[in-house]
């Protein structure tokens, strides 16, 4: 069974609440400490690598079994699941906005961003293409998108991390190659127009596109592009536009949830654990970008070379972003009201 029908049956999983990747070390006689993992939707098997190696480092150091839960989805919608009472002990969801969400439920400690290394940054992402077999429709970089014509798959900015960082890295790639912000709305804008179906969550997009086989340009994760390629043995390629947006997907530790669970010591240690030498280098070797420079430059042919820009090149920050582009009401809502008008 292949990594993307798997997700078919992880998504349904989902929806029954019992969505996740579980590793559970082994043979102590003391009971299994619990954590569960609130994480966004194409980070599948870098959970499944890390906690492998945490589990069993912890089992050795600790001579105590662990047992840790993930669940993914759309990292919007998963912020708000925690709000509601998923019972989470740590989040490691895509944007800061969601994260910043759950902490002003009252659920993470001010100055959480501090508590960890790299701001609690411990690797990075971006948004790159994924085309067809021989690259039809000869897509290189963002102006192509808008070729008669092309259909783009992406998932909804409403929902998802995946759909927000897609819309951010367009916007921003108008504005970098000298356009106005006028010239950035006409964009995306139209850029919009040429997307047929917005999924939920980013795996749920790489399953119409690659499974589904709609559309002729899918925009993801640089990691997701990877797995993708991978899964479609020579039916699908990857082309790196010539700038795209800096991704910043932090780690939290749920603070109000770990003190009733009394989870927050191995809970602040599972996170810990990725900045170290060992699970930096399951990070790179799942096409996230390592927080450490000396792993990243040692996985540079996994890396290409792209322009990155930081949100600041299309808002004060990420809250900001926020505000502008996807609240209600707001620039997303006002392009998709303006599409449904001219249907």
């Amino acid at each position: 069974m292949t990594r993307i029908h798997l997700a078919c049956v992880a998504a349904a999983l989902v929806l029954a609440g019992l969505s996740g990747c579980s590793s559970e070390a082994g043979n102590s006689n003391s009971p299994a400490i619990e954590l569960l993992n609130v994480s966004y939707d194409p980070t599948r098997e870098l959970w499944k690598a890390i906690n492998y190696a945490f589990t069993a480092k912890h089992e050795k150091e600790a001579g105590q079994a662990l047992n840790i839960r993930v669940t993914h989805a759309g990292s919007s919608s998963q912020a708000r699941s925690v709000i509601e009472g998923l019972e989470a002990d740590v989040v490691t969801l895509a944007m800061w906005t969601d994260t910043d969400a759950v902490a002003r439920a009252g659920l993470i400690d001010a100055g959480w961003e501090s508590e960890l290394p790299n701001n609690a940054l411990p690797y990075s992402s971006t948004i790159v293409f994924v085309v067809r077999k021989g690259n039809p429709k000869q897509i290189q970089d963002w102006p192509d998108l808008l070729k008669q014509g092309v259909e783009i798959i992406t998932p909804n900015p409403k929902t998802s991390g995946n759909g927000k960082l897609s819309f951010l890295a367009a916007w921003g790639a108008a504005l970098d190659r000298g356009g106005s912000e006028a010239d950035a709305l006409a964009y995306v804008t139209e850029l919009f127009k040429h997307v047929p179906v917005l999924d939920s969550g980013a795996r749920a997009a790489t399953v119409t596109f690659a499974q589904k086989k709609i559309g002729d340009v899918h925009l993801t994760w640089e990691n997701e592009a990877r797995l993708e390629v991978q899964e479609a043995q020579g039916e699908l390629e990857i082309v790196y536009p010539s700038a795209s947006i800096l991704a910043e997907p932090l780690v939290a530790v749920v603070d109000a949830n770990v003190k009733r669970h009394g989870t927050a010591d191995i809970a602040r240690e599972y996170l810990e654990f990725l900045y170290t030498e060992e699970a930096q280098e399951i990070i790179a070797r799942n096409y996230y970008r390592p927080s450490k420079e000396a792993i990243l430059a040692k996985h540079k042919e996994d890396f290409p070379e792209i322009r990155l820009f930081r949100i600041s090149a299309v808002a004060k920050d990420w809250a900001d972003a926020h505000a502008r582009y996807f609240a209600e009401g707001a620039v997303f809502d006002k392009i998709s009201e303006g599409s449904r008008g001219e249907q």
